[in-house]
C-alpha cells in the first residue's frame, strides 16, 4: 500500500519550489483540489448511505424485456414542488390498498445487494473512486519532476542558490551601486541639456547621452572612489563578503553542470504531454459513460429465491452523481485546456535560451551572460513567478560583480595597518611595498602616501585605479608576472609621475601597451621572451613615445638589437641587454645610440667585441659579462671611445691581454676576473688612470713589477690565482685601500705593506703564510674587521698589536 504521506509529498512539494510554478501550474493545482473534493464527496456518500432500493414487479412474461420500469421514472412529477394546486370544489377521495409482496426484510436486503452488483453499470458504481484516482494521477504528474532522481537534485540546488542570491546583501549593494552610477550619468545629461541653448546641439547631446545610458555598466564608472562604495548603508562585513564569494563559486559550478544537458526541459514536456493524454482519455470515456448513471434500474432475480423475477430498483444517488459527473467533465476540460496551453508555450517559445537583455538594461551590469539549456528553462519558469528573481540572480553571473566583491573581501583582509608592516627600504633607499601571490590588488594600498616604490609579484588581473594619484611620492613600479591594466585616470597620472618601471613577463603578448605612452618614464626594465623578429613587433615600435627614457634594460632572447631602440637614441644613456645565452647576430642598431654612456651586453654569446661598439664616442662604461671571448685583439679600437672609463670583461674565456690595451688611457676600472689569464702584459699598467683593477679567478702565477706605475690604484684584487710571490713594487701604490690576495700560494708578505697608509681591507686568507709582518700595524686605517686572515696567524702577532687592530 502507498502511504498517504507519500501521496501528500507528491501532491504538495516543498514550498520553496513555488518559484518554479507558473500561473498555469498553480491554477491546475486548484482545479485538482476541486476535482479531488468532488471525488471525496461522492465516495463519502457512496460509503455512508444506501446505494439502491428495489421492489418486485407483480407482472411477469416469457419475454421479460417487454416489462420495464420506465413508468416509475415517468410517473407524474411531484407537484408539491410547483405552485400551490387549486383545490377542486367537490374532491373525490378513495382509499387505496398496497400490494402485498410477502417478502421479509432479509430478502429485501439480499435483493438490493444482488441488483446493485448485477444490474447497476460499473461506471455508476465506481464514478467517485475514478475521480479520486484520476485527480491523484494529475497531481503526481504535475510534481513528478520534483521527485525524479535525475531532476530533483538540480531543482533543489537551483532553488537553494536562487533563494540565497535573492537574500544576499551583495545583490542589493551591487544593484544600488550601479543605480547610483546611472543616476550620476543622468544628472550629467540633465545639466548638459539644460545648459545647451542651440536645439541642434541639444539633440546631438541627447543622442550621445542615450548611448551612454545604453552602454552603462559596472565598468562604466572606473574612477569611482572606493570610499564612496563603502558608505555605512551598503558596507558588507567580512562574513557576508565570504558568503557572497562562496555563492559565486556555487553559481559557477551549477551553471557548468546544468548547461550541459536539457533533462529538466524534456521531463517537464513529458509530464505535460502525459497530462494532456490523460485529459483526452478522461473526457472521451466519461462523456460516453455518464448516461449509464440511471435513477431506475430493472433487475432480474432468479424466481426461486423470492418468487419474483423482475424488480424495479431506484439508485438513490444517481441523480446527484450525474450532476457531479458533468461538473467533473467541465473541470477536466478546463484542466486540459490549460495543459494544451502549456504545451503551446513549451514548443512555441525558445525556452532553451534565456537572454538577460532586460536585466542588463535595468541594472546596467552589461557583462551578464546569456544562458542555455536547462539553466535557461529554469529562468523562464522563474520569470513566470516573479521577474525580480532572475534580476537578482544575474548579479552572481557577472564577472565584474564578482571582481568587485573579490576586491571588497581583499580590502577586509589587507587593511592599511597590515600593509604598513610590509613597508621596507629597497636598494635605492626608497620606501617600497612588496606584495606577492595575492588574489588581487587591495584598494588600501593607495592609502599609504609614503610609498615610493610599489612591487607586485605574481598577482593576477591587476587593475590600477584612479586612486593611485594619492601616492604622490610613487615613482617606481614593478610588475613581476602580473597582468596589469590601468584606468584612464591612473594612466594620466603615471604619464606625469612614474620614473621607473620593471616588467617581468612570460610572453611578449603580456606586455601592456600602456607602458609605451609613459612620457616621463626614465628607466624601463623588461624581462621575458620576445619574438625572434622583434622589428615586426608592434609593442616595441612605440618606444618613440618614451621621450624621457634614459635607461633601457632588456633580458630576453633577442637575435638582433631591436630597431625601435633607435627611436630613443637621442636621450638613451644606458642600454643593458641580458640575452640568456642566445647569440645576437646583428648590432647595427647600436650605431644610432650616439648619446649612450653605458652599455651592457651580458650572455649574448659574443666571440669578439662588436664593431658597432667602437662608434659610440660618448661611451663611458662597457660590460661584456658571460660571453665567449677568447681574445680581445680588437680592444685597440676601443680608443675611439674617448670617454671610456670602465671596461668589464669578466666571466669569459680570455687567455691573454694584448699590449695595445695601453692605448686606453682613460680607463679607471678594469675587470678581468673569471677568465683564463696566465700572465698580465706590462703594458697594461701604462693605463695610468686605473683606480680599480680586478684579475681574480684566473691562472696568474706572478705580477709584473710595472704595477708600481699605477699610483692612483685604490682597489686591487687577485684572489683565486696561483701567485707564489708579490712584486715589492706593488706596495708603492700608496693609494691602495683594498688589497685582495686571498686563496693563492703566497708564503711571504712583505714588510713594505706598511707603505700603504690608506689600506682599509687586506685579504690574505687561504695562502701558505707562516706569519704576518709586524709592520702591518703601521697601516693606520687597517683594523681587524678589514683584515682577512686565519686566526692562527692573527694570534701570532704581539698582543699590543692585536689590541691596536681591534681598536675602533
Amino acid at each position: 500500500m502507498i502511504p498517504v504521506a507519500e501521496l501528500k509529498s507528491f501532491s504538495q512539494p516543498n514550498a520553496q519550489f513555488l518559484v518554479l510554478k507558473p500561473w498555469w501550474d498553480v491554477f491546475s493545482e486548484y482545479l485538482c483540489v476541486t476535482m479531488l473534493m468532488i471525488g471525496v464527496f461522492g465516495c463519502t456518500l457512496h460509503l455512508t448511505q444506501e446505494k439502491i432500493s428495489c421492489l418486485p414487479s407483480h407482472f411477469t412474461s416469457p419475454t421479460p424485456e417487454v416489462i420495464n420500469c420506465s413508468h416509475v421514472r415517468n410517473y407524474r412529477d411531484n407537484e408539491t414542488s410547483q405552485s400551490t394546486p387549486v383545490r377542486p370544489a367537490n374532491p373525490i377521495i378513495t382509499e387505496v390498498f398496497g400490494h402485498k409482496n410477502n417478502l421479509d426484510f432479509h430478502q429485501y436486503v439480499f435483493v438490493n445487494i444482488y441488483c446493485y452488483e448485477h444490474s447497476v453499470h460499473w461506471f455508476a458504481k465506481y464514478f467517485p473512486y475514478l475521480v479520486v484516482i484520476h485527480t491523484l494521477i494529475f497531481m503526481v504528474a504535475s510534481s513528478f519532476w520534483f521527485k525524479f532522481p535525475g531532476t530533483s537534485s538540480k531543482i533543489d540546488l537551483f532553488v537553494n542558490i536562487l533563494g540565497k542570491c535573492f537574500d544576499s546583501p551583495w545583490t542589493t549593494r551591487a544593484i544600488s551601486e550601479v543605480s547610483e552610477e546611472r543616476g550620476e550619468e543622468k544628472l550629467v545629461i540633465l545639466r548638459n541639456n539644460t545648459m545647451s541653448k542651440d536645439f541642434g546641439e541639444r539633440q546631438v547631446n541627447e543622442e550621445e547621452n542615450a548611448g551612454l545610458l545604453r552602454s552603462a555598466s559596472v565598468k562604466s564608472n572606473p574612477d569611482k572612489k572606493v570610499s564612496d562604495s563603502q558608505s555605512p548603508a551598503s558596507v558588507l562585513d567580512k562574513k557576508e563578503g565570504e558568503q557572497a564569494k562562496a555563492l559565486f563559486e556555487k553559481v559557477k559550478k551549477f551553471r557548468t553542470h546544468v548547461e550541459e544537458a536539457d533533462i529538466l526541459y524534456h521531463m517537464y514536456v513529458l509530464q505535460t504531454s502525459l497530462k494532456v493524454f490523460k485529459f483526452l482519455v478522461i473526457i472521451i470515456y466519461t462523456a460516453v459513460l455518464v448516461p449509464n448513471i440511471e435513477i431506475v434500474v430493472r433487475c432480474h432475480v432468479p424466481p426461486e429465491l423470492t418468487g419474483f423475477d423482475i424488480y424495479c430498483c431506484n439508485q438513490n444517488k444517481a441523480h446527484l452523481f450525474s450532476k457531479l459527473a458533468y461538473a467533473y467533465i467541465c473541470f477536466v476540460g478546463v484542466y486540459g485546456i490549460i495543459c494544451i496551453y502549456t504545451l503551446y508555450w513549451l514548443f512555441h517559445r525558445p525556452l532553451r535560451e534565456y537572454s538577460f537583455d532586460h536585466v542588463r538594461f535595468e541594472t546596467g551590469i552589461n557583462d551578464i551572460p546569456d544562458v542555455k539549456n536547462d539553466f535557461a528553462f529554469l529562468f523562464h519558469l522563474v520569470d513566470q513567478y516573479d521577474a525580480l528573481y532572475p534580476k537578482r540572480f544575474a548579479v552572481f553571473l557577472s564577472e565584474v560583480s564578482e571582481s568587485r566583491l573579490h576586491q571588497l573581501n581583499l580590502n577586509h583582509q589587507w587593511t592599511t595597518k597590515k600593509l604598513r608592516t610590509r613597508l621596507a627600504k629597497n636598494s635605492s633607499n626608497n620606501t617600497e611595498l612588496h606584495l606577492s601571490r595575492l588574489p588581487g590588488l587591495p584598494d588600501t594600498v593607495f592609502e599609504l602616501p609614503e610609498v615610493q616604490s610599489l612591487k607586485l609579484e605574481q598577482i593576477s588581473n591587476i587593475t590600477i585605479p584612479a586612486s593611485v594619484a594619492k601616492l604622490e611620492l610613487l615613482q617606481e613600479l614593478s610588475l613581476i608576472y602580473c597582468t596589469g591594466k590601468l584606468q584612464q585616470s591612473a594612466l594620466n597620472h603615471f604619464r606625469g609621475h612614474l620614473k621607473i618601471l620593471h616588467l617581468t613577463f612570460e610572453s611578449s603578448e603580456e606586455i601592456p601597451l600602456w607602458i609605451y605612452s609613459l612620457q616621463s618614464l626614465e628607466e624601463l626594465y623588461l624581462s621575458g621572451p620576445l619574438t625572434n623578429d622583434v622589428s615586426k613587433s608592434p609593442s616595441l615600435e612605440s618606444l618613440r613615445e618614451l621621450r624621457a627614457l634614459r635607461v633601457l634594460y632588456l633580458r630576453s632572447n633577442l637575435r638582433k638589437i631591436p630597431p625601435s631602440v633607435g627611436d630613443v637614441a637621442s636621450k638613451l644613456q644606458k642600454l643593458c641587454i641580458h640575452n640568456d645565452g642566445f647569440k645576437i647576430q646583428a648590432f647595427s642598431g647600436l650605431k644610432k645610440l650616439s648619446t649612450l654612456v653605458s652599455l651592457e651586453l651580458v650572455a649574448c654569446d659574443l666571440e669578439r667585441i662588436p664593431s658597432a661598439v667602437f662608434s659610440l664616442s660618448n661611451l663611458e662604461e662597457l660590460d661584456l659579462k658571460e660571453n665567449k671571448l677568447n681574445t680581445v685583439e680588437e680592444i685597440l679600437s676601443l680608443q675611439h671611445c674617448r670617454r671610456l672609463v670602465t671596461l668589464r670583461l669578466w666571466h669569459n674565456k680570455i687567455t691573454y691581454i694584448p699590449d695595445h690595451i695601453s692605448k686606453l688611457r682613460t680607463l679607471e676600472t678594469l675587470d678581468l676576473s673569471w677568465n683564463k689569464l696566465q700572465n698580465l702584459p706590462s703594458r697594461l699598467f701604462h693605463c695610468t688612470k686605473l683606480r680599480h683593477l680586478d684579475v681574480s679567478h684566473n691562472e696568474l702565477t706572478c705580477l709584473p713589477p710595472e704595477v708600481s706605475i699605477l699610483q692612483g690604484l685604490q682597489f686591487f684584487s687577485a684572489t683565486f690565482n696561483s701567485l707564489e710571490s708579490l712584486p715589492e713594487e706593488l706596495f708603492s701604490c700608496k693609494k691602495l685601500k683594498t688589497l685582495n690576495l686571498g686563496n693563492n700560494r703566497l708564503s711571504y708578505l712583505s714588510h713594505r705593506v706598511a707603505n700603504l697608509p690608506q689600506l682599509v681591507r687586506l685579504d690574505v686568507k687561504g695562502n701558505r703564510l707562516e706569519s704576518l709582518p709586524v709592520e702591518i700595524g703601521d697601516c693606520p686605517l687597517l683594523k681587524s674587521s678589514g683584515l682577512m686572515v686565519e686566526d692562527s696567524l692573527l694570534n701570532q702577532l704581539p698582543s699590543d698589536l692585536r689590541d691596536k687592530l681591534t681598536e675602533g
